[in-house]
Protein backbone atom coordinates (compact mmCIF):
# COMPACT_ATOMS: atom_id res chain seq x y z
CA UNK A 1 0.00 0.00 0.00
CA UNK A 2 0.98 4.06 -0.41
CA UNK A 3 3.57 4.38 2.34
CA UNK A 4 5.65 7.83 3.37
CA UNK A 5 9.16 8.01 2.62
CA UNK A 6 11.73 10.37 3.06
CA UNK A 7 12.37 12.89 0.50
CA UNK A 8 14.83 12.68 -2.35
CA UNK A 9 15.86 15.30 -5.11
CA UNK A 10 12.11 15.05 -6.34
CA UNK A 11 10.73 16.53 -3.20
CA UNK A 12 13.29 18.74 -1.49
CA UNK A 13 15.90 17.70 1.49
CA UNK A 14 13.90 16.61 4.76
CA UNK A 15 10.62 16.77 3.33
CA UNK A 16 7.84 13.76 3.53
CA UNK A 17 5.88 12.17 -0.12
CA UNK A 18 4.11 9.74 -0.19
CA UNK A 19 5.06 6.54 -2.52
CA UNK A 20 2.79 4.44 -4.35
CA UNK A 21 2.77 1.34 -6.91
CA UNK A 22 0.75 -0.05 -9.61
CA UNK A 23 -0.37 -3.03 -6.92
CA UNK A 24 -1.63 0.29 -4.69
CA UNK A 25 -3.49 1.93 -7.98
CA UNK A 26 -5.28 -1.56 -8.62
CA UNK A 27 -6.52 -2.20 -5.22
CA UNK A 28 -7.45 1.17 -4.02
CA UNK A 29 -8.49 3.03 -7.26
CA UNK A 30 -8.62 0.70 -10.51
CA UNK A 31 -10.23 -2.32 -9.23
CA UNK A 32 -8.32 -5.25 -8.72
CA UNK A 33 -10.73 -7.69 -11.37
CA UNK A 34 -12.99 -5.53 -13.75
CA UNK A 35 -14.22 -5.86 -16.95
CA UNK A 36 -10.49 -4.51 -18.21
CA UNK A 37 -8.97 -7.37 -16.49
CA UNK A 38 -12.23 -9.77 -17.53
CA UNK A 39 -11.39 -8.91 -21.23
CA UNK A 40 -7.41 -9.45 -21.44
CA UNK A 41 -8.06 -13.02 -19.72
CA UNK A 42 -10.74 -13.68 -22.29
CA UNK A 43 -7.88 -12.73 -24.64
CA UNK A 44 -5.07 -14.36 -22.64
CA UNK A 45 -7.56 -17.90 -22.60
CA UNK A 46 -8.09 -17.67 -26.49
CA UNK A 47 -4.27 -17.05 -27.07
CA UNK A 48 -3.11 -20.37 -24.51
CA UNK A 49 -5.62 -22.44 -26.79
CA UNK A 50 -3.52 -21.47 -29.98
CA UNK A 51 -0.74 -22.08 -28.24
CA UNK A 52 -1.71 -25.33 -26.69
CA UNK A 53 -2.80 -26.56 -30.05
CA UNK A 54 0.73 -25.82 -31.32
CA UNK A 55 2.45 -27.42 -28.76
CA UNK A 56 0.88 -31.33 -28.63
CA UNK A 57 -0.51 -31.35 -32.11
CA UNK A 58 2.21 -33.89 -32.59
CA UNK A 59 0.68 -36.38 -30.89
CA UNK A 60 -2.41 -36.95 -33.18
CA UNK A 61 -0.32 -35.41 -37.13
CA UNK A 62 2.53 -38.13 -36.12
CA UNK A 63 0.26 -40.88 -34.10
CA UNK A 64 1.09 -44.67 -33.92
CA UNK A 65 -0.48 -46.53 -36.79
CA UNK A 66 -1.41 -50.22 -36.29
CA UNK A 67 0.30 -52.53 -38.73
CA UNK A 68 1.09 -55.82 -40.48
CA UNK A 69 3.35 -57.20 -42.34
CA UNK A 70 2.28 -57.54 -46.37
CA UNK A 71 2.30 -61.42 -46.56
CA UNK A 72 2.66 -62.19 -50.59
CA UNK A 73 1.94 -65.48 -50.16
CA UNK A 74 -1.55 -64.93 -49.18
CA UNK A 75 -2.57 -61.32 -50.15
CA UNK A 76 -5.69 -61.80 -53.22
CA UNK A 77 -4.47 -59.38 -56.28
CA UNK A 78 -5.82 -55.58 -55.92
CA UNK A 79 -7.35 -56.62 -52.76
CA UNK A 80 -5.54 -56.07 -49.23
CA UNK A 81 -7.58 -56.46 -46.26
CA UNK A 82 -5.85 -55.19 -43.08
CA UNK A 83 -7.19 -58.13 -40.44
CA UNK A 84 -7.87 -60.92 -42.92
CA UNK A 85 -9.51 -63.79 -41.76
CA UNK A 86 -6.08 -65.70 -42.38
CA UNK A 87 -3.88 -63.13 -40.63
CA UNK A 88 -3.24 -65.24 -37.35
CA UNK A 89 -1.79 -68.64 -39.09
CA UNK A 90 0.67 -66.08 -40.68
CA UNK A 91 1.03 -63.73 -38.12
CA UNK A 92 1.75 -64.13 -34.42
CA UNK A 93 -0.80 -63.23 -31.44
CA UNK A 94 0.32 -60.54 -29.67
CA UNK A 95 -2.14 -59.96 -26.96
CA UNK A 96 -5.92 -59.67 -28.21
CA UNK A 97 -4.44 -58.74 -31.45
CA UNK A 98 -1.39 -59.54 -33.91
CA UNK A 99 1.97 -58.46 -34.07
CA UNK A 100 2.86 -55.69 -36.09
CA UNK A 101 6.17 -56.06 -37.12
CA UNK A 102 6.82 -59.56 -37.61
CA UNK A 103 5.30 -62.53 -39.78
CA UNK A 104 6.09 -66.64 -39.64
CA UNK A 105 8.62 -67.65 -41.84
CA UNK A 106 7.32 -68.88 -45.02
CA UNK A 107 7.71 -72.50 -46.05
CA UNK A 108 5.45 -72.81 -48.94
CA UNK A 109 3.12 -70.95 -51.48
CA UNK A 110 -0.46 -70.93 -51.47
CA UNK A 111 -2.81 -73.13 -52.50
CA UNK A 112 -5.99 -72.24 -54.32
CA UNK A 113 -5.98 -68.65 -52.84
CA UNK A 114 -6.03 -70.00 -49.37
CA UNK A 115 -3.78 -69.14 -46.55
CA UNK A 116 -3.48 -72.46 -44.28
CA UNK A 117 -1.03 -72.15 -41.23
CA UNK A 118 0.77 -74.97 -42.87
CA UNK A 119 2.43 -72.77 -45.15
CA UNK A 120 4.47 -71.10 -42.91
CA UNK A 121 7.24 -72.23 -39.71
CA UNK A 122 5.39 -71.22 -37.01
CA UNK A 123 8.71 -71.60 -35.09
CA UNK A 124 10.55 -68.93 -36.84
CA UNK A 125 9.85 -65.64 -37.29
CA UNK A 126 10.92 -62.56 -39.67
CA UNK A 127 10.88 -58.69 -40.03
CA UNK A 128 8.32 -57.42 -42.58
CA UNK A 129 9.25 -56.43 -46.14
CA UNK A 130 6.45 -54.41 -46.34
CA UNK A 131 3.65 -52.92 -44.55
CA UNK A 132 0.10 -52.94 -44.67
CA UNK A 133 -1.61 -49.91 -42.21
CA UNK A 134 -4.32 -49.95 -40.18
CA UNK A 135 -5.07 -46.00 -41.78
CA UNK A 136 -3.56 -43.58 -43.38
CA UNK A 137 -4.19 -40.88 -41.10
CA UNK A 138 -0.70 -39.37 -39.45
CA UNK A 139 2.67 -38.78 -41.10
CA UNK A 140 3.97 -42.82 -40.48
CA UNK A 141 1.87 -43.83 -43.50
CA UNK A 142 3.43 -41.36 -45.73
CA UNK A 143 6.94 -41.22 -44.35
CA UNK A 144 6.95 -45.64 -44.10
CA UNK A 145 7.86 -45.43 -40.65
CA UNK A 146 5.57 -48.33 -39.54
CA UNK A 147 7.81 -49.83 -36.77
CA UNK A 148 10.15 -47.38 -36.56
CA UNK A 149 9.19 -46.20 -33.28
CA UNK A 150 12.03 -44.22 -32.32
CA UNK A 151 11.89 -41.90 -36.21
CA UNK A 152 8.31 -41.10 -34.95
CA UNK A 153 8.75 -40.37 -31.22
CA UNK A 154 11.75 -38.23 -32.11
CA UNK A 155 9.82 -35.51 -34.07
CA UNK A 156 7.53 -34.65 -29.97
CA UNK A 157 11.38 -34.43 -29.05
CA UNK A 158 12.47 -32.06 -31.69
CA UNK A 159 9.72 -30.30 -30.91
CA UNK A 160 10.30 -29.74 -27.19
CA UNK A 161 14.02 -29.25 -27.54
CA UNK A 162 12.71 -25.80 -30.08
CA UNK A 163 10.83 -24.50 -27.33
CA UNK A 164 13.47 -24.95 -25.44
CA UNK A 165 15.80 -23.01 -27.60
CA UNK A 166 13.01 -20.34 -27.89
CA UNK A 167 12.59 -19.53 -24.21
CA UNK A 168 15.04 -17.03 -23.87
CA UNK A 169 14.97 -15.39 -26.88
CA UNK A 170 11.60 -14.72 -26.41
CA UNK A 171 11.99 -13.90 -22.95
CA UNK A 172 14.84 -11.37 -24.04
CA UNK A 173 12.29 -9.95 -27.00
CA UNK A 174 9.78 -9.73 -24.80
CA UNK A 175 11.68 -7.74 -22.00
CA UNK A 176 12.96 -5.14 -25.10
CA UNK A 177 9.80 -5.06 -27.56
CA UNK A 178 6.94 -5.65 -25.17
CA UNK A 179 4.92 -8.21 -24.12
CA UNK A 180 2.22 -7.78 -26.63
CA UNK A 181 4.51 -7.14 -29.69
CA UNK A 182 6.49 -10.29 -28.83
CA UNK A 183 3.22 -12.65 -28.01
CA UNK A 184 1.66 -11.53 -31.47
CA UNK A 185 5.03 -12.21 -33.87
CA UNK A 186 5.00 -15.84 -31.88
CA UNK A 187 1.97 -17.07 -32.11
CA UNK A 188 1.37 -15.71 -35.98
CA UNK A 189 5.03 -17.60 -36.92
CA UNK A 190 3.47 -20.67 -35.18
CA UNK A 191 0.45 -20.31 -37.52
CA UNK A 192 2.49 -19.84 -40.94
CA UNK A 193 5.04 -21.99 -40.05
CA UNK A 194 2.48 -25.01 -39.10
CA UNK A 195 0.53 -24.45 -42.69
CA UNK A 196 4.04 -24.58 -44.39
CA UNK A 197 4.44 -28.14 -42.95
CA UNK A 198 1.26 -28.89 -44.81
CA UNK A 199 3.43 -29.60 -48.00
CA UNK A 200 6.25 -31.56 -46.44
CA UNK A 201 6.61 -34.76 -48.36
CA UNK A 202 9.59 -35.81 -46.63
CA UNK A 203 10.40 -37.06 -43.02
CA UNK A 204 13.65 -34.40 -42.96
CA UNK A 205 11.72 -31.59 -44.50
CA UNK A 206 8.89 -32.86 -41.54
CA UNK A 207 11.68 -32.39 -38.80
CA UNK A 208 13.04 -29.57 -40.15
CA UNK A 209 10.31 -27.69 -40.48
CA UNK A 210 8.65 -28.96 -36.71
CA UNK A 211 11.65 -27.53 -35.25
CA UNK A 212 11.61 -24.10 -36.91
CA UNK A 213 8.23 -23.61 -36.29
CA UNK A 214 8.37 -24.37 -33.00
CA UNK A 215 11.73 -22.15 -32.64
CA UNK A 216 10.16 -19.29 -33.79
CA UNK A 217 6.96 -19.83 -32.99
CA UNK A 218 6.88 -20.60 -29.30
CA UNK A 219 7.35 -18.68 -26.00
CA UNK A 220 3.66 -17.40 -26.16
CA UNK A 221 2.50 -18.77 -22.90
CA UNK A 222 4.91 -17.11 -21.24
CA UNK A 223 4.37 -13.53 -22.85
CA UNK A 224 0.35 -14.23 -21.85
CA UNK A 225 1.27 -15.15 -18.44
CA UNK A 226 3.77 -11.96 -17.28
CA UNK A 227 0.92 -10.09 -19.37
CA UNK A 228 -1.64 -11.52 -17.29
CA UNK A 229 -0.14 -11.25 -13.75
CA UNK A 230 1.34 -7.33 -14.98
CA UNK A 231 -2.73 -6.46 -15.06
CA UNK A 232 -3.81 -8.05 -12.26
CA UNK A 233 -4.80 -6.90 -8.67
CA UNK A 234 -2.31 -9.34 -6.48
CA UNK A 235 -5.69 -10.80 -4.26
CA UNK A 236 -6.66 -12.69 -8.42
CA UNK A 237 -2.87 -13.47 -9.22
CA UNK A 238 -3.01 -17.37 -8.25
CA UNK A 239 -6.82 -18.07 -9.60
CA UNK A 240 -5.71 -16.38 -12.96
CA UNK A 241 -2.21 -18.70 -12.82
CA UNK A 242 -4.90 -21.64 -12.57
CA UNK A 243 -7.27 -19.93 -15.07
CA UNK A 244 -4.34 -19.95 -17.72
CA UNK A 245 -3.29 -23.74 -17.00
CA UNK A 246 -7.09 -24.78 -17.31
CA UNK A 247 -6.95 -22.69 -20.55
CA UNK A 248 -4.17 -25.24 -21.77
CA UNK A 249 -6.38 -27.94 -20.55
CA UNK A 250 -9.41 -27.14 -22.45
CA UNK A 251 -7.05 -26.32 -25.37
CA UNK A 252 -6.46 -30.28 -25.18
CA UNK A 253 -9.80 -31.24 -25.03
CA UNK A 254 -10.35 -28.76 -28.24
CA UNK A 255 -7.11 -30.33 -30.37
CA UNK A 256 -8.59 -33.95 -29.74
CA UNK A 257 -12.28 -33.33 -30.76
CA UNK A 258 -10.94 -31.13 -34.03
CA UNK A 259 -8.51 -34.65 -34.64
CA UNK A 260 -11.47 -37.03 -34.18
CA UNK A 261 -13.55 -34.98 -36.81
CA UNK A 262 -10.65 -34.40 -39.62
CA UNK A 263 -7.96 -37.50 -38.92
CA UNK A 264 -5.85 -36.78 -41.81
CA UNK A 265 -2.66 -35.22 -40.51
CA UNK A 266 -2.31 -32.17 -43.60
CA UNK A 267 -6.06 -31.70 -43.36
CA UNK A 268 -5.94 -31.65 -39.28
CA UNK A 269 -2.51 -29.35 -39.46
CA UNK A 270 -4.62 -27.03 -41.39
CA UNK A 271 -7.46 -26.92 -39.10
CA UNK A 272 -5.26 -26.40 -36.14
CA UNK A 273 -3.12 -23.71 -37.41
CA UNK A 274 -5.19 -21.77 -40.20
CA UNK A 275 -6.82 -20.25 -37.33
CA UNK A 276 -3.69 -18.93 -35.67
CA UNK A 277 -3.47 -16.48 -38.37
CA UNK A 278 -5.66 -13.86 -36.81
CA UNK A 279 -3.15 -13.80 -33.73
CA UNK A 280 -1.61 -10.75 -35.35
CA UNK A 281 -4.45 -8.94 -34.16
CA UNK A 282 -3.68 -8.83 -30.99
CA UNK A 283 -0.79 -6.66 -31.71
CA UNK A 284 -4.02 -4.20 -32.19
CA UNK A 285 -6.48 -5.43 -29.61
CA UNK A 286 -4.40 -6.18 -26.63
CA UNK A 287 -3.15 -3.62 -24.62
CA UNK A 288 0.71 -3.43 -23.72
CA UNK A 289 1.65 -4.15 -20.26
CA UNK A 290 1.58 -0.85 -18.09
CA UNK A 291 4.50 -2.24 -15.75
CA UNK A 292 6.62 -2.55 -18.98
CA UNK A 293 5.65 0.91 -20.78
CA UNK A 294 7.00 2.16 -17.15
CA UNK A 295 10.37 0.11 -16.68
CA UNK A 296 11.27 1.85 -20.37
CA UNK A 297 10.37 5.20 -19.49
CA UNK A 298 7.02 5.48 -21.89
CA UNK A 299 4.76 7.07 -18.87
CA UNK A 300 2.50 8.71 -21.34
CA UNK A 301 1.70 5.35 -22.88
CA UNK A 302 1.15 4.02 -19.61
CA UNK A 303 -0.91 7.09 -18.71
CA UNK A 304 -2.99 6.64 -21.19
CA UNK A 305 -3.46 2.26 -20.85
CA UNK A 306 -4.17 3.24 -16.70
CA UNK A 307 -6.86 6.02 -17.74
CA UNK A 308 -8.56 3.21 -20.24
CA UNK A 309 -8.41 0.41 -17.18
CA UNK A 310 -10.33 3.32 -15.24
CA UNK A 311 -12.58 3.73 -17.78
CA UNK A 312 -13.37 0.34 -18.47
CA UNK A 313 -13.74 -0.87 -15.22
CA UNK A 314 -16.17 2.61 -14.30
CA UNK A 315 -13.62 3.72 -11.48
CA UNK A 316 -11.77 6.86 -11.14
CA UNK A 317 -8.14 7.32 -11.39
CA UNK A 318 -6.69 10.59 -9.80
CA UNK A 319 -4.39 12.45 -11.60
CA UNK A 320 -2.58 13.27 -8.07
CA UNK A 321 -2.26 9.04 -8.17
CA UNK A 322 -0.38 9.29 -11.71
CA UNK A 323 1.84 11.98 -10.79
CA UNK A 324 3.10 9.88 -7.81
CA UNK A 325 3.51 6.65 -10.05
CA UNK A 326 5.43 7.99 -11.81
CA UNK A 327 7.52 9.54 -9.63
CA UNK A 328 8.14 5.97 -8.08
CA UNK A 329 8.62 5.02 -11.54
CA UNK A 330 11.58 7.07 -12.58
CA UNK A 331 12.76 6.85 -8.62
CA UNK A 332 12.65 2.73 -9.68
CA UNK A 333 14.23 3.06 -12.93
CA UNK A 334 16.94 5.16 -11.35
CA UNK A 335 17.48 2.71 -8.85
CA UNK A 336 17.93 -0.24 -11.17
CA UNK A 337 20.80 1.66 -13.51
CA UNK A 338 22.62 2.57 -9.87
CA UNK A 339 22.32 -1.73 -9.21
CA UNK A 340 23.65 -1.72 -12.96
CA UNK A 341 26.63 -0.35 -11.76
CA UNK A 342 26.84 -1.30 -8.64
CA UNK A 343 26.88 -4.93 -9.92
CA UNK A 344 30.02 -5.28 -11.40
CA UNK A 345 31.57 -5.68 -7.55
CA UNK A 346 29.00 -8.20 -6.26
CA UNK A 347 30.01 -12.15 -6.56
CA UNK A 348 28.47 -14.19 -9.03
CA UNK A 349 25.24 -16.00 -8.36
CA UNK A 350 27.25 -19.34 -8.51
CA UNK A 351 29.65 -18.10 -5.91
CA UNK A 352 26.48 -16.78 -3.82
CA UNK A 353 24.50 -19.74 -3.77
CA UNK A 354 27.73 -22.39 -2.83
CA UNK A 355 27.92 -19.57 0.49
CA UNK A 356 24.67 -20.86 1.52
CA UNK A 357 23.48 -24.12 2.05
CA UNK A 358 20.50 -24.14 2.18
CA UNK A 359 19.67 -22.21 -1.71
CA UNK A 360 22.42 -24.73 -2.67
CA UNK A 361 20.33 -27.55 -1.47
CA UNK A 362 16.69 -26.26 -3.35
CA UNK A 363 19.10 -25.66 -6.75
CA UNK A 364 19.86 -29.29 -6.39
CA UNK A 365 16.75 -30.31 -5.68
CA UNK A 366 13.98 -28.47 -7.43
CA UNK A 367 15.37 -29.12 -10.73
CA UNK A 368 14.72 -32.59 -10.35
CA UNK A 369 10.82 -32.04 -9.24
CA UNK A 370 10.97 -30.26 -12.71
CA UNK A 371 12.33 -32.80 -14.72
CA UNK A 372 9.80 -35.36 -13.00
CA UNK A 373 7.04 -32.50 -13.63
CA UNK A 374 7.63 -32.28 -17.26
CA UNK A 375 8.59 -36.12 -18.16
CA UNK A 376 5.23 -37.60 -16.13
CA UNK A 377 2.65 -34.96 -17.37
CA UNK A 378 3.53 -35.07 -21.05
CA UNK A 379 4.13 -38.35 -21.23
CA UNK A 380 1.21 -39.10 -19.62
CA UNK A 381 -0.81 -37.34 -22.66
CA UNK A 382 1.34 -38.93 -25.34
CA UNK A 383 1.09 -42.18 -24.37
CA UNK A 384 -3.00 -42.05 -23.50
CA UNK A 385 -3.42 -42.26 -27.24
CA UNK A 386 -1.44 -45.47 -27.47
CA UNK A 387 -3.97 -46.97 -24.77
CA UNK A 388 -6.89 -49.59 -25.68
CA UNK A 389 -10.22 -47.60 -26.51
CA UNK A 390 -11.24 -44.74 -28.45
CA UNK A 391 -7.69 -42.15 -28.98
CA UNK A 392 -9.38 -39.14 -29.09
CA UNK A 393 -11.50 -40.10 -26.20
CA UNK A 394 -9.05 -40.95 -23.99
CA UNK A 395 -6.93 -37.84 -24.85
CA UNK A 396 -9.65 -35.93 -24.23
CA UNK A 397 -10.51 -37.44 -20.98
CA UNK A 398 -6.64 -37.04 -19.66
CA UNK A 399 -6.38 -33.41 -20.45
CA UNK A 400 -9.72 -32.59 -19.12
CA UNK A 401 -8.91 -34.23 -15.75
CA UNK A 402 -6.19 -31.62 -15.59
CA UNK A 403 -8.47 -29.08 -14.37
CA UNK A 404 -9.94 -30.19 -11.10
CA UNK A 405 -5.93 -31.10 -10.40
CA UNK A 406 -4.97 -27.18 -10.87
CA UNK A 407 -7.86 -26.08 -8.83
CA UNK A 408 -7.39 -28.92 -5.98
CA UNK A 409 -3.64 -27.34 -5.42
CA UNK A 410 -4.72 -23.55 -5.78
CA UNK A 411 -7.17 -24.64 -2.37
CA UNK A 412 -5.27 -27.09 -0.51
CA UNK A 413 -1.85 -25.42 -0.73
CA UNK A 414 -3.40 -22.43 1.35
CA UNK A 415 -5.22 -24.91 3.64
CA UNK A 416 -2.70 -27.00 4.58
CA UNK A 417 0.99 -25.96 3.13
CA UNK A 418 3.17 -26.55 0.08
CA UNK A 419 5.04 -29.52 0.91
CA UNK A 420 2.50 -31.91 1.96
CA UNK A 421 -0.13 -31.19 -1.07
CA UNK A 422 3.73 -31.79 -2.85
CA UNK A 423 4.70 -34.83 -1.55
CA UNK A 424 1.16 -36.72 -2.04
CA UNK A 425 0.74 -35.65 -4.99
CA UNK A 426 3.79 -37.13 -6.66
CA UNK A 427 3.08 -39.92 -4.45
CA UNK A 428 -0.12 -40.57 -5.52
CA UNK A 429 1.13 -40.51 -8.96
CA UNK A 430 3.73 -42.77 -8.72
CA UNK A 431 1.13 -45.51 -7.02
CA UNK A 432 -1.46 -45.02 -10.09
CA UNK A 433 1.73 -45.95 -12.57
CA UNK A 434 2.51 -48.84 -10.34
CA UNK A 435 -1.14 -50.02 -10.06
CA UNK A 436 -1.55 -49.06 -13.86
CA UNK A 437 1.46 -51.55 -15.01
CA UNK A 438 -0.35 -54.68 -12.90
CA UNK A 439 -3.64 -54.14 -14.43
CA UNK A 440 -5.52 -57.01 -16.46
CA UNK A 441 -5.67 -55.65 -20.31
CA UNK A 442 -9.06 -56.37 -20.25
CA UNK A 443 -10.09 -54.17 -17.67
CA UNK A 444 -10.24 -51.10 -19.71
CA UNK A 445 -12.57 -48.85 -17.27
CA UNK A 446 -10.61 -49.96 -14.43
CA UNK A 447 -7.27 -48.95 -15.99
CA UNK A 448 -8.43 -45.97 -17.24
CA UNK A 449 -9.48 -44.61 -13.87
CA UNK A 450 -5.92 -45.62 -12.50
CA UNK A 451 -4.34 -43.37 -15.26
CA UNK A 452 -6.60 -40.47 -14.91
CA UNK A 453 -5.91 -40.41 -11.51
CA UNK A 454 -2.15 -40.35 -12.00
CA UNK A 455 -2.41 -37.68 -14.36
CA UNK A 456 -5.34 -35.40 -11.82
CA UNK A 457 -2.50 -36.02 -9.34
CA UNK A 458 0.53 -34.63 -11.76
CA UNK A 459 -1.81 -31.75 -12.55
CA UNK A 460 -1.83 -30.68 -8.65
CA UNK A 461 2.27 -30.98 -8.76
CA UNK A 462 1.91 -28.29 -11.60
CA UNK A 463 0.25 -26.02 -10.07
CA UNK A 464 2.27 -26.24 -6.63
CA UNK A 465 5.29 -26.19 -8.42
CA UNK A 466 5.06 -23.38 -9.66
CA UNK A 467 4.37 -21.31 -6.65
CA UNK A 468 6.41 -23.22 -4.31
CA UNK A 469 9.80 -23.26 -6.36
CA UNK A 470 9.38 -19.03 -6.52
CA UNK A 471 8.64 -18.82 -2.82
CA UNK A 472 12.15 -20.74 -1.98
CA UNK A 473 14.48 -18.34 -3.60
CA UNK A 474 15.10 -14.38 -2.89
CA UNK A 475 13.72 -11.76 -4.48
CA UNK A 476 17.09 -10.49 -6.08
CA UNK A 477 17.86 -14.00 -7.69
CA UNK A 478 13.96 -15.23 -7.83
CA UNK A 479 13.47 -15.07 -11.42
CA UNK A 480 17.04 -16.42 -12.64
CA UNK A 481 16.81 -19.37 -10.00
CA UNK A 482 13.23 -20.22 -10.88
CA UNK A 483 14.08 -19.94 -15.07
CA UNK A 484 17.36 -22.67 -14.16
CA UNK A 485 14.30 -24.94 -12.46
CA UNK A 486 11.89 -24.55 -15.34
CA UNK A 487 14.84 -24.51 -18.04
CA UNK A 488 16.90 -27.94 -16.67
CA UNK A 489 12.74 -29.42 -16.36
CA UNK A 490 12.66 -29.57 -20.14
CA UNK A 491 14.81 -32.68 -19.86
CA UNK A 492 11.89 -34.08 -19.18
CA UNK A 493 9.40 -32.36 -21.74
CA UNK A 494 12.31 -33.90 -24.31
CA UNK A 495 12.64 -37.46 -22.67
CA UNK A 496 8.65 -37.92 -22.82
CA UNK A 497 7.92 -38.21 -26.32
CA UNK A 498 10.75 -40.89 -26.39
CA UNK A 499 8.80 -43.24 -24.14
CA UNK A 500 6.96 -45.26 -26.52
CA UNK A 501 9.83 -46.12 -28.08
CA UNK A 502 11.08 -47.41 -24.81
CA UNK A 503 8.11 -49.21 -24.31
CA UNK A 504 8.31 -50.94 -27.65
CA UNK A 505 12.08 -51.72 -27.77
CA UNK A 506 12.15 -52.98 -24.58
CA UNK A 507 8.82 -53.24 -22.03
CA UNK A 508 5.44 -52.44 -22.91
CA UNK A 509 5.34 -50.75 -19.28
CA UNK A 510 8.97 -49.17 -18.81
CA UNK A 511 7.22 -45.51 -19.51
CA UNK A 512 4.90 -46.03 -16.29
CA UNK A 513 7.72 -47.66 -14.34
CA UNK A 514 10.02 -44.61 -15.12
CA UNK A 515 7.24 -42.30 -13.83
CA UNK A 516 6.74 -44.23 -11.03
CA UNK A 517 10.33 -43.98 -9.75
CA UNK A 518 10.75 -40.31 -10.68
CA UNK A 519 7.14 -39.70 -8.43
CA UNK A 520 8.21 -41.52 -5.82
CA UNK A 521 12.07 -39.83 -5.70
CA UNK A 522 10.90 -36.08 -6.14
CA UNK A 523 8.23 -36.92 -3.39
CA UNK A 524 11.05 -37.74 -1.11
CA UNK A 525 13.02 -35.26 -2.16
CA UNK A 526 10.43 -32.54 -0.49
CA UNK A 527 11.06 -33.43 3.02
CA UNK A 528 14.85 -31.75 2.17
CA UNK A 529 13.22 -28.17 1.40
CA UNK A 530 11.37 -26.03 4.23
CA UNK A 531 7.66 -25.05 4.10
CA UNK A 532 6.78 -21.35 2.71
CA UNK A 533 2.77 -21.02 3.96
CA UNK A 534 2.61 -18.51 5.88
CA UNK A 535 6.44 -17.47 5.48
CA UNK A 536 7.35 -14.00 4.56
CA UNK A 537 8.80 -13.81 0.99
CA UNK A 538 12.70 -13.57 0.93
CA UNK A 539 14.41 -10.50 -0.29
CA UNK A 540 17.92 -12.21 0.18
CA UNK A 541 19.97 -15.42 0.19
CA UNK A 542 20.25 -14.98 4.28
CA UNK A 543 16.61 -14.92 4.66
CA UNK A 544 15.77 -17.52 2.04
CA UNK A 545 18.63 -19.81 4.51
CA UNK A 546 15.90 -19.06 7.11
CA UNK A 547 13.05 -19.93 5.56
CA UNK A 548 11.25 -22.27 7.69
CA UNK A 549 12.72 -21.55 10.88
CA UNK A 550 12.02 -19.40 14.14
CA UNK A 551 13.99 -16.51 12.42
CA UNK A 552 12.37 -16.33 9.13
CA UNK A 553 10.91 -13.19 9.68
Amino acid sequence: MASLEKGSSVSGEGKWRQRIDLDTILVEELGQLGRYQVRVVLLAVLAVIFIGWTTNEFVFTAARIRTRCVIPECEQDGVTEFEPEWILNAVPAAGNSFDNCVRFASVASSRSGHCPAELFDRNRTVNCEGFVYENTNSIVYDFNLACDEWRRSLIGSVRTFGTLVAMPITGYMSDRWGRKTVLSIVVFNGAWLGIVRYWANTYIGYVISTFIESTLGSGGFACVYVMLMEVMGPKYRLPTGAILNCSFAVSQVLMALIAWAVPNWRKLTLSLYAPQLTAIAFFWIMSESVRWLMSKGRYDESEKILKQIARVNRTTLSEKSLQMLKDCAEEENRRVELKKLQKTNEPLLIVEVFRHKAVLCRCIVAPVWWITMTFIYYGLSINSVNMSGNQYLNYMAVSAVEIPGFWTAVFLMSKVGRKIVLTTAYWICAACQIGYIFMPNDQYGLSLAVYLIGKYSISTVVTTLYVYTAELYPTKHRHTLFAFCSMIGRIGSIIAPLTPAFGAAVWDELPFALFAGFGLLSGALVFLTPETKGAKLPDTMEQADRIGTNTDT
